[in-house]
């Protein structure tokens, strides 16, 4: 289906005018929001903010959050604190912008860049995608391998065959693949609940690791870690996914209609994100709890985490929740990555690509070198790649932060829904503390010789 004339979209001019097709076309406007009670209204938006918030408790995130809590106990929290403030504001101004102007972040790069500076946004998104990808295969396959006994390369293989579920759940409805998003994201919260009732956590450590620490910025260790919760939580293919998923729902097109869809999707992304804080403070909480205060040192590794939480919490269970919550986060996860990765290549591109030839070559690229990294290494080799993706991601989160940013300050694309100034001054000043991180951990490494 084509996107509406901006004429009859009522939208600003800034952008090229003319029909347009939906980077996902086949659920365009396909979910209605009409009625005259508002809590039906605000159920009928209630879905794409749990789909972007999956994204920000993917495996990449358990890596990062497990190696943080066992080797500086409760202080990387305020890390996680400020991430999700970041990621909940960062939505929220993604939504105001994709029903302002009725595009997706990818698509107004294309009209509004010249034509090379979109191109290498474009392939900055994709390797983000990719480095997304990465995560969830491992995950995925460490999942399969606790709860199975399957070879972590053959689970790495068996990923692949996730296309067919995105297929069956994309025939279904799109309401049917937020639902299957949900429950995974319910039954990561439950599992998480149980083992941290087992590891007895103490709420005055949780409660001042809420504060953030000097330490976070001065030591490496601790930076590049806090730097990988960042790139996990605030994730890049999440800022093109929000912008085109909420073009599922059809909300009515003049000035009221895109002011009560504006207040109800920022309702539905600020809420899942607040859930999903308390899953990412979950983890490493219990990293903390059962790992740094026992005194069992840095854990990297994900198997090796599965490993230790049964005699140090002195239960069989607690393993098996942790497994289960692990392939259910890789489930879940790869399904937005696939949304994300049709909004970006036909948003920058205009091309448009079967689904299964899509999520095929962005699990080939993912598949090699997690193979070839637990091949030649291991499963320590597979952590390390883990941890590494998260930062990857991080380094790429300014080439959509920034362009975000850019474009909804602007009046004459965002027309009389302009964003407060307190949140368009906010984002940017988040735009410029990510920008100035990254910067320190790039020259961090370069004077450390890599």
């Amino acid at each position: 289906m084509a996107f509406e004339e901006r004429s009859d979209q009522a939208a600003p001019s800034g952008f090229a005018s003319g029909a347009r097709q939906a980077s996902l076309d086949e659920s365009y406007r396909s979910i209605a929001v009409g009625g005259k009670n508002p809590w039906r209204r605000f159920l009928a938006f209630l879905g794409p903010g749990f789909l972007v918030a999956v994204g920000y408790m993917d495996p990449g995130n358990w890596a990062t959050s497990i190696a943080g809590g066992s080797q500086f106990g409760y202080t990387l929290l305020a890390a996680v604190l400020l991430s999700s403030l970041m990621a909940i504001l960062l939505q929220a101004l993604c939504a105001r912008f994709a029903i302002a102007t009725g595009m997706d972040l990818a698509e107004a790069c294309r009209e509004y860049f010249p034509r090379w500076v979109s191109r290498v946004l474009w392939v900055l998104a994709e390797l983000a995608i990719v480095a997304t990808d990465l995560a969830e295969v491992i995950g995925t396959a460490i999942g399969l391998q606790l709860l199975f006994g399957l070879p972590l390369v053959w689970g790495v293989v068996v990923t692949a065959l996730d296309v067919f579920l995105i297929l069956y759940l994309q025939a279904k409805g799109f309401r049917r693949l937020e639902a299957f998003v949900a429950s995974m994201i319910l039954v990561i919260a439950f599992c998480f609940v149980g083992q941290l009732i087992l590891a007895r956590p103490e709420i005055a450590a949780v409660l001042g690791g809420l504060i953030p620490s000097p330490e976070i910025v001065t030591d490496n260790r601790m930076l590049y870690l806090a730097l990988g919760i960042l790139g996990a939580t605030v994730m890049p293919h999440n800022l093109y996914l929000h912008t085109g998923i909420l073009h599922t729902r059809a909300y009515a097109l003049d000035k009221k209609g895109r002011e009560q869809a504006i207040k109800y999707a920022t309702i539905d992304s600020s809420t899942a994100l607040g859930f999903a804080f308390l899953v990412n403070a979950s983890i490493l909480i219990l990293a903390a709890a059962a790992f740094y205060g026992s005194g069992s040192g840095q854990v990297d590794d994900l198997t090796d985490a599965h490993a230790l939480l049964q005699p140090l919490l002195g239960s069989s269970l607690a393993p098996i929740l942790f497994a289960v919550a692990l392939l259910a986060s890789g489930l879940s996860s790869t399904v937005t990555a696939t949304l994300a990765g049709q909004i970006v290549m036909q948003g920058f591109l205009k091309l448009r690509m079967p689904v299964v030839a899509r999520r095929l070559i962005t699990r080939g690229f993912a598949i090699i070198p997690a193979a070839i990294a637990i091949v030649s290494y291991g499963e320590k080799g597979a952590a390390e790649l883990l941890v590494l993706s998260q930062v990857v991601l991080s380094l790429q989160l300014p080439f959509a932060v920034i362009p975000l940013v850019l474009f909804s300050g602007q009046k004459r694309q965002m027309g009389e829904h302009m964003p407060p100034r307190w949140l368009l001054a906010t984002t940017a000043v988040i735009a410029v503390i990510i920008v100035v991180l990254n910067a320190k951990l790039v020259f961090d490494f370069i004077q450390a010789g890599f």
